[in-house]
């Protein structure tokens, strides 16, 4: 079986400007896999790639063994892509617009009348089919875009920020949706800026300036040494006064990268420095109730420190 996604040494230059350099990847078929990236990044981009609307300046985007940039066609009715922008008809209901979409699609009006009903009840769309697309609010926009996408039943499927914008319910019934598509076996694609939703992906991409930095499972990146250099550990303290607490630990030395994370200060310091030694410390500053634990590293923490490494800083 060919491999759904893979990406070999894709390089993308717009005039002087180069998108992506040197990009290379593999997807395992019925994965989740998040692409990261600061705006400008390439994110997009790569995803334009692989759906056959941008052709590369050097390197192959091949979606199951297809050179997209040679046969995009072929692969048509395997895909299904959903753009970062709401980019459907805002004066068409709906259901007009899924009706629009599948015909675009090439579906019979048979299959398209069960495809219709199938994608319809996947989203919950069903009380809004007869409103305007530009009436819906973000959330139902989203999943209205979502269900075209879905359609013609693409065996891979590229969501471009599916979530942006929308309100926390709403992302996590969209999340709880790409579940089940990837338990049936189908491949998703998703760039997103939300660290809570790389968490839930099976395999996660940090693309910085063009250049893929890092590619794994979330527990593999948080076990690469970037994330904890030799003689370092990281911690967690809880504490009610937070915003002192890190600015008394800021002054510690052996304390490196240090933010608030609810109730806690996390906090990468060196092995020499002890609990004991950051408790005292913060009860001389006026915290009494400091407690240290142990905490491993976050996805956030893994990028920062690949992007502080690319950037020449240092921990």
């Amino acid at each position: 079986m060919a491999v759904p996604i893979s990406v070999e040494q894709v390089t993308m230059r717009f005039g002087r400007v180069t998108a992506l350099d040197g990009v290379s990847l593999s997807i395992e078929p019925g994965s989740i896999f998040g692409l990261l990236g600061p705006n400008g990044s390439g994110k997009s981009t790569l995803i334009r790639i692989l759906c056959g609307l941008l052709v590369p300046t050097s390197g192959k985007a091949l979606i199951e063994g297809t050179d997209m940039a040679r046969h995009p066609r072929r692969m048509k009715p395997a895909i299904g892509y959903m753009s970062q922008r709401f980019s459907l008809y805002s004066d068409l209901t709906a259901w007009e617009n899924l009706t629009f979409y599948g015909f675009a699609y090439g579906m019979e009006s048979t299959a398209l009348a069960a495809a219709r009903e199938r994608v319809t009840e996947l989203v919950g769309l069903g009380p809004y089919v007869q409103q305007r697309a530009g009436h819906l609010s973000g959330g139902w926009k989203q999943r209205l875009a979502f269900a075209c996408a879905l359609l013609h039943e693409p065996r891979i499927l590229f969501l471009d920020e599916p979530t942006a914008g929308i309100d926390p319910v709403a992302r996590r019934q969209i999340w709880d949706m790409l579940f089940e598509l990837a338990g049936e076996g189908i491949t998703l694609f998703v760039t997103t800026h939300y660290m809570d939703e790389a968490e839930r992906c099976s395999h996660v991409g940090y693309v910085y300036f063009a250049k893929l930095l890092v590619n794994g499972r979330p527990d593999e990146l948080k076990s690469l040494p970037e994330a904890t250099p030799s003689g370092a550990r990281w911690v967690a303290v809880d504490c009610r006064d937070t915003s002192r607490a890190l600015t008394l630990m800021r002054g510690i030395e052996g304390v490196g990268r240090s933010t608030i994370f609810g109730q806690s200060v996390r906090a990468l310091v060196d092995e020499a420095v002890s609990s004991e030694r950051l408790v005292g410390t913060l009860a001389d500053g006026g915290i009494a109730d400091a407690r240290v634990r142990p905490v491993r590293p976050t996805l956030e923490d893994v990028f920062i420190a690949f992007t502080q490494r690319e950037a020449g800083g240092a921990r």
